[in-house]
Protein backbone atom coordinates (compact mmCIF):
# COMPACT_ATOMS: atom_id res chain seq x y z
CA UNK A 1 0.00 0.00 0.00
CA UNK A 2 1.22 3.59 -1.26
CA UNK A 3 1.59 5.66 2.08
CA UNK A 4 0.83 9.36 0.52
CA UNK A 5 1.75 12.92 2.01
CA UNK A 6 0.40 15.69 0.88
CA UNK A 7 2.53 18.90 0.22
CA UNK A 8 0.61 21.46 1.80
CA UNK A 9 3.04 24.21 -0.26
CA UNK A 10 2.05 23.67 -3.16
CA UNK A 11 -1.66 22.51 -2.10
CA UNK A 12 -4.62 24.17 -0.38
CA UNK A 13 -2.99 27.31 -1.67
CA UNK A 14 -6.66 29.06 -1.12
CA UNK A 15 -6.46 28.57 2.71
CA UNK A 16 -3.93 30.67 4.89
CA UNK A 17 -1.17 28.28 5.56
CA UNK A 18 -1.80 27.39 9.28
CA UNK A 19 -5.22 25.99 7.99
CA UNK A 20 -3.59 23.94 5.39
CA UNK A 21 -2.86 20.56 7.56
CA UNK A 22 -6.53 20.17 9.00
CA UNK A 23 -7.58 20.61 5.53
CA UNK A 24 -5.43 17.96 4.80
CA UNK A 25 -6.78 15.89 7.33
CA UNK A 26 -10.24 16.66 6.40
CA UNK A 27 -9.57 15.22 3.38
CA UNK A 28 -8.82 11.84 4.76
CA UNK A 29 -5.06 12.11 5.01
CA UNK A 30 -2.39 11.79 7.83
CA UNK A 31 0.67 13.48 6.37
CA UNK A 32 1.96 16.42 4.87
CA UNK A 33 4.90 18.21 3.75
CA UNK A 34 5.86 21.66 3.33
CA UNK A 35 8.40 23.82 1.59
CA UNK A 36 10.24 26.16 3.97
CA UNK A 37 6.80 28.13 5.26
CA UNK A 38 8.12 31.33 5.97
CA UNK A 39 10.44 34.18 3.75
CA UNK A 40 13.21 33.92 6.02
CA UNK A 41 15.63 31.46 7.75
CA UNK A 42 14.82 32.63 10.69
CA UNK A 43 11.45 33.02 11.93
CA UNK A 44 9.88 34.32 15.46
CA UNK A 45 9.24 31.67 18.33
CA UNK A 46 5.55 32.92 18.41
CA UNK A 47 5.67 31.71 14.17
CA UNK A 48 7.41 28.53 14.90
CA UNK A 49 5.33 27.68 17.75
CA UNK A 50 2.36 28.18 15.35
CA UNK A 51 3.17 26.02 12.68
CA UNK A 52 4.14 23.59 15.13
CA UNK A 53 0.40 23.71 16.89
CA UNK A 54 -1.36 23.95 13.26
CA UNK A 55 0.16 20.57 12.40
CA UNK A 56 -0.14 18.98 15.92
CA UNK A 57 -4.21 20.42 16.40
CA UNK A 58 -4.58 18.83 12.32
CA UNK A 59 -3.63 15.54 14.27
CA UNK A 60 -1.21 14.71 11.17
CA UNK A 61 2.42 13.88 11.07
CA UNK A 62 5.15 16.36 9.45
CA UNK A 63 6.83 13.96 6.76
CA UNK A 64 9.06 16.44 5.19
CA UNK A 65 10.35 19.99 5.77
CA UNK A 66 12.81 22.00 3.19
CA UNK A 67 15.60 24.46 4.70
CA UNK A 68 14.86 27.57 3.42
CA UNK A 69 15.82 28.06 -0.06
CA UNK A 70 15.63 32.01 -0.63
CA UNK A 71 12.58 33.40 -2.11
CA UNK A 72 11.23 31.21 -3.86
CA UNK A 73 8.50 33.06 -6.07
CA UNK A 74 11.33 35.47 -7.13
CA UNK A 75 13.40 32.54 -8.42
CA UNK A 76 15.72 31.22 -5.90
CA UNK A 77 16.05 27.32 -5.41
CA UNK A 78 18.37 26.99 -2.43
CA UNK A 79 21.32 28.79 -0.70
CA UNK A 80 23.63 25.11 -0.01
CA UNK A 81 25.62 26.68 -3.17
CA UNK A 82 25.03 30.40 -2.90
CA UNK A 83 28.15 31.99 -2.00
CA UNK A 84 27.37 35.01 0.66
CA UNK A 85 24.60 33.18 2.03
CA UNK A 86 25.89 30.25 3.81
CA UNK A 87 25.34 31.71 6.99
CA UNK A 88 21.64 32.18 6.71
CA UNK A 89 21.29 28.66 5.89
CA UNK A 90 23.39 27.68 8.84
CA UNK A 91 21.06 29.78 11.23
CA UNK A 92 18.26 27.71 9.99
CA UNK A 93 19.18 24.37 10.36
CA UNK A 94 19.01 24.64 13.84
CA UNK A 95 15.56 26.00 13.33
CA UNK A 96 15.03 23.46 11.16
CA UNK A 97 16.02 20.27 13.53
CA UNK A 98 14.21 21.87 16.33
CA UNK A 99 11.10 21.49 14.34
CA UNK A 100 11.76 17.90 13.15
CA UNK A 101 12.54 16.96 16.71
CA UNK A 102 8.92 18.25 17.74
CA UNK A 103 6.81 17.19 15.27
CA UNK A 104 8.93 13.90 14.43
CA UNK A 105 9.83 14.94 10.64
CA UNK A 106 13.59 12.80 9.82
CA UNK A 107 13.39 14.08 5.76
CA UNK A 108 15.18 17.36 5.13
CA UNK A 109 15.23 19.24 1.42
CA UNK A 110 17.92 20.71 1.10
CA UNK A 111 18.03 23.19 -2.58
CA UNK A 112 21.03 22.97 -4.43
CA UNK A 113 20.69 26.38 -5.46
CA UNK A 114 21.26 28.33 -8.56
CA UNK A 115 24.44 29.58 -10.99
CA UNK A 116 25.08 32.93 -9.64
CA UNK A 117 26.38 35.21 -12.44
CA UNK A 118 29.81 36.14 -11.71
CA UNK A 119 30.53 32.82 -8.84
CA UNK A 120 33.32 30.05 -9.99
CA UNK A 121 31.12 27.14 -10.70
CA UNK A 122 33.77 24.92 -8.83
CA UNK A 123 33.38 27.05 -5.59
CA UNK A 124 30.06 26.91 -5.56
CA UNK A 125 30.00 22.94 -5.42
CA UNK A 126 33.08 22.83 -2.79
CA UNK A 127 30.63 24.94 -0.65
CA UNK A 128 27.57 23.05 -1.36
CA UNK A 129 29.69 19.84 -0.45
CA UNK A 130 30.37 21.70 3.07
CA UNK A 131 26.76 22.91 3.57
CA UNK A 132 25.29 19.48 3.01
CA UNK A 133 27.13 18.08 5.35
CA UNK A 134 26.58 20.69 8.02
CA UNK A 135 23.05 19.93 7.50
CA UNK A 136 23.18 16.31 7.32
CA UNK A 137 25.24 16.72 11.35
CA UNK A 138 22.89 19.49 12.42
CA UNK A 139 19.30 17.24 11.82
CA UNK A 140 18.50 13.54 13.03
CA UNK A 141 17.34 12.16 9.61
CA UNK A 142 17.44 12.17 5.94
CA UNK A 143 19.11 15.60 4.31
CA UNK A 144 17.17 15.59 0.56
CA UNK A 145 19.30 16.42 -2.44
CA UNK A 146 16.39 17.06 -5.56
CA UNK A 147 17.00 17.72 -9.39
CA UNK A 148 14.35 20.26 -10.15
CA UNK A 149 12.94 21.48 -13.51
CA UNK A 150 11.89 24.89 -14.65
CA UNK A 151 14.74 26.92 -13.22
CA UNK A 152 17.24 27.63 -15.54
CA UNK A 153 19.89 28.20 -13.85
CA UNK A 154 19.67 25.43 -10.71
CA UNK A 155 22.48 22.83 -12.40
CA UNK A 156 20.83 19.41 -11.05
CA UNK A 157 18.90 18.29 -14.03
CA UNK A 158 18.44 14.73 -13.87
CA UNK A 159 19.02 11.74 -11.05
CA UNK A 160 22.73 10.84 -12.14
CA UNK A 161 23.50 14.82 -11.42
CA UNK A 162 22.20 14.53 -7.61
CA UNK A 163 23.72 11.18 -7.38
CA UNK A 164 27.18 13.28 -8.37
CA UNK A 165 26.88 15.24 -5.63
CA UNK A 166 26.22 13.25 -2.90
CA UNK A 167 29.46 10.85 -3.87
CA UNK A 168 31.48 14.06 -3.26
CA UNK A 169 29.93 13.94 0.29
CA UNK A 170 31.76 10.70 1.06
CA UNK A 171 30.57 8.90 4.20
CA UNK A 172 28.01 11.54 5.24
CA UNK A 173 25.76 8.71 5.82
CA UNK A 174 22.13 10.38 6.17
CA UNK A 175 21.55 12.10 2.87
CA UNK A 176 20.08 10.54 -0.15
CA UNK A 177 18.27 11.72 -3.57
CA UNK A 178 14.46 13.03 -3.55
CA UNK A 179 13.25 12.20 -6.99
CA UNK A 180 10.35 14.04 -7.62
CA UNK A 181 9.14 12.02 -11.38
CA UNK A 182 7.36 15.29 -12.65
CA UNK A 183 10.61 16.89 -12.32
CA UNK A 184 12.79 14.15 -13.77
CA UNK A 185 10.35 13.81 -16.81
CA UNK A 186 10.16 17.33 -17.51
CA UNK A 187 13.95 17.73 -17.45
CA UNK A 188 13.95 14.77 -19.97
CA UNK A 189 15.91 12.31 -17.87
CA UNK A 190 14.95 8.02 -17.91
CA UNK A 191 12.75 7.92 -14.96
CA UNK A 192 12.39 4.08 -15.01
CA UNK A 193 16.25 4.08 -15.83
CA UNK A 194 17.35 6.29 -12.94
CA UNK A 195 14.92 4.25 -10.76
CA UNK A 196 16.70 0.81 -11.57
CA UNK A 197 20.29 2.33 -11.23
CA UNK A 198 19.90 4.92 -7.86
CA UNK A 199 17.05 2.88 -6.26
CA UNK A 200 19.30 2.22 -3.29
CA UNK A 201 19.57 6.20 -3.51
CA UNK A 202 16.20 7.52 -3.58
CA UNK A 203 14.88 8.84 -0.24
CA UNK A 204 11.80 10.36 -1.10
CA UNK A 205 9.54 10.41 -3.74
CA UNK A 206 7.12 12.49 -5.09
CA UNK A 207 5.02 13.17 -8.25
CA UNK A 208 3.10 15.58 -10.15
CA UNK A 209 1.86 15.00 -13.76
CA UNK A 210 3.15 16.49 -16.82
CA UNK A 211 2.70 18.44 -19.05
CA UNK A 212 1.31 21.16 -16.36
CA UNK A 213 1.66 19.50 -13.12
CA UNK A 214 -1.28 18.62 -12.29
CA UNK A 215 -2.86 15.80 -10.77
CA UNK A 216 -2.02 12.27 -11.14
CA UNK A 217 -4.22 11.73 -14.84
CA UNK A 218 -4.29 15.45 -16.05
CA UNK A 219 -1.38 14.57 -17.97
CA UNK A 220 0.17 11.41 -19.65
CA UNK A 221 3.48 10.33 -17.34
CA UNK A 222 2.67 6.78 -16.04
CA UNK A 223 3.48 7.80 -12.15
CA UNK A 224 1.15 4.49 -10.85
CA UNK A 225 3.71 2.47 -12.93
CA UNK A 226 6.74 4.66 -12.10
CA UNK A 227 5.34 3.76 -8.44
CA UNK A 228 4.92 0.37 -8.52
CA UNK A 229 8.81 0.62 -10.09
CA UNK A 230 10.53 2.20 -6.92
CA UNK A 231 8.59 0.10 -4.45
CA UNK A 232 9.15 -3.12 -6.28
CA UNK A 233 12.52 -1.75 -5.95
CA UNK A 234 12.75 -1.66 -2.41
CA UNK A 235 11.37 1.84 -1.64
CA UNK A 236 8.60 1.83 1.30
CA UNK A 237 8.58 5.42 2.42
CA UNK A 238 6.13 7.86 1.50
CA UNK A 239 5.05 9.34 -1.77
CA UNK A 240 5.02 13.06 -1.54
CA UNK A 241 1.75 14.62 -3.92
CA UNK A 242 3.68 17.90 -4.93
CA UNK A 243 1.25 18.64 -7.73
CA UNK A 244 -1.09 22.23 -8.64
CA UNK A 245 -4.99 21.60 -7.78
CA UNK A 246 -7.73 23.15 -6.14
CA UNK A 247 -11.07 22.58 -5.26
CA UNK A 248 -13.39 19.74 -4.03
CA UNK A 249 -12.00 17.79 -7.27
CA UNK A 250 -8.06 17.81 -6.14
CA UNK A 251 -7.78 14.23 -4.84
CA UNK A 252 -10.65 12.94 -6.87
CA UNK A 253 -8.13 10.52 -8.55
CA UNK A 254 -7.75 8.67 -5.31
CA UNK A 255 -10.36 7.31 -3.38
CA UNK A 256 -10.74 8.55 0.23
CA UNK A 257 -10.05 4.57 1.74
CA UNK A 258 -6.97 5.16 0.16
CA UNK A 259 -5.48 7.97 1.37
CA UNK A 260 -4.45 7.86 5.10
CA UNK A 261 -0.77 6.54 5.76
CA UNK A 262 0.34 5.44 8.82
CA UNK A 263 1.36 8.26 11.26
CA UNK A 264 3.64 6.15 13.07
CA UNK A 265 5.99 4.54 10.02
CA UNK A 266 9.23 6.44 8.60
CA UNK A 267 9.40 8.92 6.15
CA UNK A 268 12.55 7.24 4.25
Amino acid sequence: MTRWTVNCSILYTDLPLLERPAAAAADGFTAVEFWWPWPVAVPGDREVEGFVRAVEDAGVRLTGLNFFAGDMPAGDRGLVSWPGRSRELLDNIPVVAAIGERLGCRAFNALYGNRIDGADPKEQDDQAVELLTACARGVRGTVLLEPVSGAPRYPLLTAADAVAVLDRLGEVPNVGLLADFYHLAVNGDDVPAAIERYAGRIAHVQIADAPGRGAPGEGELPLRRWIDDVRAAGYDGYVGLEYRSEGPDAFAWLPRQDRAADPEGSST
